[in-house]
C-alpha cells in the first residue's frame, strides 16, 4: 500500500471511531422525560407532567383509592412511588388552603398564586381550587400535586407547577363533572 492510500485510510478510520464514540456517549446520558397523556383518568399535558417527574427507566401510574369525587393517582418511577396527584370535590364551606396549610409548609416555602379561586405553590408541590357545580349543588374542586423533586432548580420547578395547575385545574374539574 502506498503512502497516499495510508494517509487517506487513517482519517476515515479515525472519523468512524469518533462518530461511534459520540453516538455511544449520547446514549449514555440521562433518560428522556416521560411522556404521558393521561393520569387519574384525566388528560394531562405530557410536556408539563413529564418535566415534573423524575427521570428513570420505567413509569407506572397507579390509580390509588380513586372513587367518584376523589380521583387519585401515584406516579411510580423504577418501582418507587414519587409524585402524587389528587382531585377532590368538597363542600363550599371547606377551606382547603387553610386545612392543608401545614402540608404545604412541609412541601417548602408556600406562596399564594392567582389560579382559580386560590392556589398555593410550594417547593415540592402545589394546590389550587375553584368553585363549581357538581350534580346540581354548589361545591369546590381542589387539585393537588406533591412529592415533586424535578427539575432540580427550585424556581423552575415552581414555575412548572404553577403552569401545570393553570392548565390542569379546568380539565380535571370537567373530567370529574364539576362545572364552573
Amino acid at each position: 500500500m502506498g503512502p497516499i492510500k495510508e494517509r487517506i485510510r487513517r482519517p476515515v478510520g479515525f472519523t468512524a471511531l469518533l462518530t461511534a464514540l459520540l453516538i455511544g456517549a449520547a446514549g449514555c446520558g440521562e433518560p428522556d422525560p416521560f411522556s404521558i397523556s393521561e393520569a387519574c383518568g384525566t388528560k394531562v399535558d405530557p410536556d408539563l407532567i413529564g418535566q415534573l417527574l423524575p427521570r428513570g427507566e420505567k413509569l407506572k401510574t397507579k390509580d390509588t383509592f380513586s372513587e367518584p369525587k376523589q380521583p387519585r393517582c401515584q406516579f411510580e418511577i423504577d418501582g418507587e412511588e414519587r409524585v402524587g396527584l389528587r382531585g377532590d370535590v368538597v363542600e363550599p364551606f371547606v377551606k382547603p388552603l387553610e386545612v392543608k396549610e401545614q402540608t404545604m409548609r412541609r412541601l417548602g416555602n408556600p406562596a399564594p398564586a392567582d389560579i382559580g379561586d386560590g392556589a398555593t405553590i410550594a417547593d415540592h408541590g402545589a394546590m389550587a381550587l375553584r368553585s363549581c357545580t357538581y350534580q346540581g349543588e354548589k361545591m369546590q374542586f381542589v387539585l393537588a400535586i406533591d412529592g415533586v423533586e424535578d427539575p432540580q432548580d427550585t424556581a423552575e420547578r415552581r414555575r412548572i407547577l404553577e403552569k401545570f395547575l393553570r392548565s390542569q385545574l379546568r380539565v380535571a374539574m370537567k373530567a370529574e363533572g364539576c362545572h364552573p
